[in-house]
């Protein structure tokens, strides 16, 4: 007897798991929509929490620590102003931009 009633209990709810599953297929697409939106709606609000956030002084000052400072050979300075020194067309130049920076 509790065999027939435990069968009778299974078949009610595989009925009624099946009528819910039958409903949720109808609003599927809907679900899908409200949940992309929701997920897009986040990331956009992630990305304007990460957007505001600023570096920390500690942070700052162990990038600028950590920077390394650009190193020109003294040769190559004093080859680039012989250059320059031996140039008349590269000299008027220099004398132009010196005079007047913002000139067109």
């Amino acid at each position: 007897m509790s065999d027939n009633k435990l069968d009778s209990e299974l078949h009610k709810l595989a009925g009624e798991s099946s009528a819910f599953i039958h409903r949720l297929q109808r609003y599927g697409l809907v679900m899908f929509l409200v949940l992309v939106a929701c997920l897009y709606g986040f990331v956009l609000w992630r990305v304007n929490v990460l957007n505001a956030m600023q570096p920390t002084p500690d942070a700052v000052t162990s990038q600028v620590k950590a920077a390394r400072l650009p190193h020109i050979d003294q040769s190559v300075v004093n080859q680039l102003e012989t250059l320059r020194d031996n140039s008349v067309n590269v000299q008027a130049l220099f004398d132009q931009e010196r005079n007047n920076p913002f000139q067109q």
